[in-house]
């Protein structure tokens, strides 16, 4: 299997912005089980989005499961 480049920019839309800041706080904050992620610990990724004080935390938490989403599908894969 061929290793794949380390991607050293990404462009972000700048909606998604505050999901991205969130991830960044709570990036420690998982569930794991059977030796897979399961997804982030809601109690701190609602802690996190309220100490932020976004003015639409629903929109932030909507854009953060995408991103926990894909992150949860990418390491789950890689890890097999």
């Amino acid at each position: 299997m061929d290793e794949a480049k380390p991607v050293e920019h990404f462009e972000v839309i700048p909606s998604a912005w505050p999901a991205v800041c969130v991830f960044l706080k709570v990036q420690t904050q998982w569930r794991t089980g059977m030796s897979a992620l399961i997804g982030f610990d809601y109690s701190a990724v609602r802690w996190v989005i309220e100490l932020m004080g976004f003015n639409e935390p629903l929109a932030v938490l909507d854009d953060l499961q995408v991103i926990e989403g894909r992150l949860i599908e990418t390491l789950n894969k890689r890890d097999k």
